[in-house]
């Protein structure tokens, strides 16, 4: 059941719910949807859990705020708060992708009484949970990895670059780090290139053009540990975050575990569904009975 949640932290949240149970909310990343999850919601619910997905502020059916400083990682953080607020719910599971799990690696740290547990897919805690390297330091030392970050920083340059032919462009952020470029179909693919069309890339940019102040905001959680039972999600054909950057975070997860997905690039839930939606299952299901 889709639902909007109105005036939840200062915005309105497009919101799928389905399922009854433990409560597992699903975060989306760049340039993507609560739609990112359509193979897992419906598993998941089955399986005998609440399954919550929300379009994260700037996409889809959520607000768009008209200013950049209101896609602070803090802001996302408190976004995801108020889907439990709004819901009624003290505390759930919270899964994320991409900046999705930025948010959630953020919230376990920041309000362990709310998260319960944690599942990531490709992006791993490393005892920084900003993800990002500030602006200097990514111009000075990582610009080969993390250009494209650079490029963003420019409003208007992006936007205007995807405005002029959405199709390409969206196919081209798609295809370029997939496994298997065809893991959309064209109606999928139609889904996200007309919710992007309508409201444009301001807003989902709006997360990389705060990465200096998301430093700045979480400096004093440096090397905080991640308390929660969590679950690393790799995958083993990601170009942007390979699989061997999970290596060690036992440093800062103590409670651990860790699924290889294979065959898959970046959009691991949708390259991968049935993987994905295994790993979640199987470890939704050990950690009810553990506790």
């Amino acid at each position: 059941m889709d639902r909007t949640i109105h005036s939840t932290n200062g915005v309105d949240l497009c919101v799928a719910d389905e399922g009854s149970g433990h409560p597992v909310v699903f975060i989306h990343g760049f340039p993507e949807l609560a739609y990112s999850w359509r193979h897992q919601i419906p598993a998941v619910a089955e399986s005998g859990f609440r399954a919550i997905a929300y379009d994260q502020r700037g996409y889809g059916g959520s607000s768009k705020p008209g200013h950049i400083d209101a896609y602070g990682l803090l802001d996302l953080v408190g976004d995801a708060l108020g889907v439990l607020d709004a819901l009624g719910l003290e505390r759930a599971t919270f899964v994320g992708h991409d900046w999705g799990s930025l948010v959630v690696w953020t919230a376990a740290i920041m309000h362990p009484d709310r998260v319960e547990r944690v599942v990531s897919l490709n992006v791993p805690y490393r005892g920084w949970c900003a993800g990002f390297p500030t602006t200097d330091v990514i111009r000075d030392q990582l610009s080969d990895r993390f250009g494209y970050v650079l490029a963003f920083q420019h409003v208007g340059a992006t936007e205007a670059a995807f405005e002029s032919d959405p199709d390409a462009w969206l196919r081209t952020v798609y295809s370029g780090i997939a496994a298997t470029p065809g893991f959309m179909s064209d109606a999928e693919f139609g889904v996200y290139r007309d919710a992007f069309t309508a409201g444009g890339l301001f807003g989902p940019l709006g997360p990389y053009r705060n990465i200096d102040a998301n430093a700045a905001a979480t400096e004093g959680l440096a090397n905080a540990p991640i308390i929660q039972p969590t679950l690393m999600i790799t995958a083993d054909r990601d170009p942007i975050l390979p699989a061997r950057l999970a290596d060690g975070m036992d440093r800062w997860v103590p409670n651990l575990r860790v699924a290889a997905v294979t065959a898959s690039g970046h959009w691991t839930q949708q390259e991968q569904p049935d993987q994905v939606t295994g790993a979640i299952v199987t470890f939704l299901r050990t950690e009810s009975r553990s506790s």
